[in-house]
């Protein structure tokens, strides 16, 4: 049989050697993958014990297919009765690369559509989609014109290992961080009894995937369910004598293992890794504590290596000194040891002032970085001056902007204790070398990096940003921790919501005589959009008496000012945020009996719904093509109907307040002939957002 794994870029031929180890044939290392041949048997030695792949998947027809037409018919030429019945639920994964038919929510449902048609004419019943957790996943690779449809035997990427919480995803996946191990050669010195250490552990995911690497324990054995366990073609005797070897070969002794050490200076993080070591089994097998870079010492009695990933400032910046920190840490007291720093910045990584002997090249998501090795000198070296090594951090015109920031805290401070406001702009982009929004949430302050243009010096705007966190702690008087770096970038679709971090830093705030919580951390808006204070305050005035309702309603916010009308409805497609909606709604003492939260697709819920609305708050994000929704929306595109679905739950003299924060949107009022908009931009846009009134778009629309 022929199979194909997938993994990472850069990570191919760690995953070529690894399904040799296996016992597979014929393996033949691509881009994002290895081909292999094998029986049953070996594809599923594959999914249990591949530390680096994604997926394994069973190639079952390939054709050309330029169209739509020609696809569904490739798809429906395959026996599906022999991999799933009528009674099963199935999902799709498309993906096309330089072929005609880009589109792949199309794609996917013209796939489902022919597996469907010829189960039901087969059998009389269709399977029902799940794409959560199918019984079948199907995927289909269309690569110049030619499709390539497999069974998914993995069923979820097998980076997962079961053991990680799915809220707290880390910055490295479990796949990458075993490419790391691999590329150290860790395996090897495990056997010798090398130590291991890990400065800047985090959540523990590399020094967790390093003790499972010295206990010999398969990577799948935390898993419980499996994309081949409902499929058709399944042996369960192959796999379960498979898993029966796998944990008889597990080392459990952990005086056969290696010292393996993992710190960090953040006690959160700390507490995540110590969970993640009890969740993975691990505990015992390697020791897990708080402890700040500069008390980091060597543990065992001979020397091994250190292994770890610093942030290198796409989630969080790096602090000023920090690289330079760990190069004086590991001349000073790791003589002999090899370290291993992965970054994504190659300028942080000369900073570490030591000489790298061999640079890999991987790809962690869609950054590109590099695993460096430094071998270290027996002889202790001399550290650089400090002074020198912070001079690249030191940009001239820092000054300007504290000054700046200095001076807009005296303009603006006066106006927010006038208002009891809390929560405010204080800095967006005033100085064009410092290209940030700098948000103060009480005691906190958020900073959200625009994406520098193209024009641009990378180095030199990652320097700009160090210097800006830097600044920040002295200038506002906050404390550093309390300090949340974000980077904004143009995204399509959904991805602006994706989590930023891997710790919550969530906090209560007030606003308007009301409670919210912010997080800080998680995801680029933090959960209460600032520009829209005094609109907030606008439905807070028109609520009373009248029936409210809140369209993708978010966090809930507008309806907690809303909290005096008859009642009201939030409609939101994400459970995250409507669970945030509805603890915000606790702390305001919101019934749930006069407040209702609904989950549903704004899109398809408006044309279903029959009650009518006094007052509705309209607030869609300006694109989205999430996973739950059927079709894609622009708003631009899809605005008039929108707004046309809206207005028809109005009451006769209802009034819909219409929000949005795309920069280039255009009203098309000729689209809406029995509708009358007045512009209200100007009047809610509160002064801390009058620098940039491009962000808040904002209508009163009623019937004529």
């Amino acid at each position: 049989m022929r199979f194909f794994a997938t993994t990472p870029k850069g990570m191919e031929p760690l995953l070529a050697d690894e399904l040799r180890t296996l016992g597979a044939g014929s393996v033949e290392a691509t881009r994002a993958g290895a081909a292999f041949e094998g029986d049953l048997a070996t594809a599923y030695r594959a999914c249990l014990w591949s530390r680096v792949g994604n997926r394994v998947l069973l190639p079952l027809h390939t054709f050309d297919a330029p169209d739509g037409d020609t696809l569904y018919e490739g798809i429906r030429a395959v026996p599906w009765g022999e991999h799933l019945g009528p009674e099963q639920t199935l999902a799709v994964d498309f993906a096309s690369s330089r072929s005609k038919l880009a589109h792949t929510h199309f794609g996917a449902l013209r796939t489902k559509d022919a597996i469907v048609d010829r189960l039901r004419e087969e059998t009389g019943a269709r399977p029902s989609v799940d794409t959560e957790r199918p019984d079948v996943r199907v995927n289909v690779h269309l690569l110049d014109d030619r499709a390539t449809v497999s069974i998914d035997l993995s069923g979820d990427s097998l980076h997962r290992r079961g053991w990680r919480d799915p809220s707290t995803p880390a910055p490295l996946k479990e796949n990458l961080a075993a490419a790391l191990l691999l590329l150290a050669r860790w395996p090897v010195r495990a056997r010798d009894g090398e130590p291991l250490c890990d400065p800047m552990c985090g959540s523990g995911t590399i020094v967790i995937e390093a003790a499972a690497i010295a206990a010999d324990r398969a990577p799948g054995l935390g898993r419980a369910r499996w994309g081949f366990s409902a499929w058709r073609g399944h042996q369960p005797a192959i796999w379960d004598a498979l898993v029966e070897e796998a944990r008889a070969r597990e080392i459990v002794d952990r005086n056969r293992l290696p010292p393996i050490l993992g710190t960090d200076a953040d006690p959160r993080a700390v507490r995540a890794a110590l969970a993640n070591v009890e969740r993975a089994g691990m505990r015992g097998r390697l020791h897990v504590e708080k402890r700040d870079l500069a008390a980091f010492e060597p543990i065992g009695r001979r020397p091994g290596i250190v292994v770890t990933n610093p942030p290198y400032g796409e989630r969080l910046a790096a602090p000023p000194g920090l690289y330079g920190d760990l190069g004086d840490l590991l001349r000073r007291r790791f003589l002999g040891w090899s370290g291993f720093v992965f970054t994504g910045s190659p300028e942080l990584g000369k900073e570490i002032g030591l000489r790298a002997s061999r640079r890999h090249v991987l790809w962690n998501g869609a950054i590109e970085c590099r695993l460096l090795e430094f071998p270290i000198a027996t002889e202790p070296a001399a550290s650089a001056p400090r002074s020198r090594r912070e001079a690249s951090f030191i940009d001239p015109q820092v000054v300007m902007f504290e000054n700046r920031l200095r001076k807009n805290l005296r303009h603006l401070g006066k106006w927010a204790r006038r208002q009891s406001v809390t929560c405010y702009r204080l800095y967006d982009a005033d100085l064009p070398e410092y290209a940030v929004a700098v948000d103060l949430y009480e005691k906190s302050v958020h900073v959200q990096e625009y994406e520098a243009p193209a024009t641009v010096d990378a180095r030199r705007a990652e320097e700009r940003l160090r210097a800006i966190v830097a600044a920040l702690p002295k200038t506002l008087d906050v404390p550093a921790e309390e300090v949340f770096v974000k980077v904004r970038r143009r995204h399509r679709g959904g991805s602006q919501y994706d989590r930023q971090g891997t710790e919550s830093a969530i906090r209560e705030v007030r606003e308007g005589g009301h409670r919210f919580l912010v997080n800080l951390s998680d995801y680029i808006d933090t959960g209460l959009y600032l520009d829209q204070r005094r609109l907030r305050a606008k439905i807070g005035e028109l609520s009373p008496g009248r029936d409210v309702l809140n369209l993708f309603c978010y966090t809930g916010a507008a309806t907690v000012y809303a909290a005096n009308a008859r009642s009201t409805v939030s409609v939101d497609l994400s459970n995250t945020y409507l669970e945030w909606a509805r603890k915000n709604f606790e702390l305001n003492a919101l019934s749930p009996r006069r407040h209702e939260l609904i989950r549903a697709d704004v899109l398809e819920w408006l044309p279903t719904e029959r009650r009518r609305f006094g007052l509705i708050f309209l607030a869609p994000p300006t694109f989205s093509n999430s996973k739950a929704m059927d079709s894609d929306f622009d708003l631009q595109r899809d605005h008039a109907t929108l707004l046309e679905q809206t207005a028809r739950l109005l009451t006769e003299d209802g009034i819909l307040l219409f929000a949005n924060h795309s920069r280039r949107f255009k009203l098309d009022e000729a689209a809406l002939p029995e509708l009358r908009a007045e512009d209200i931009a100007r009047p809610t846009l509160p002064p801390d957002f009058e620098r940039n009134p491009r962000l808040h778009n904002c209508w009163v629309i009623r019937r004529r």
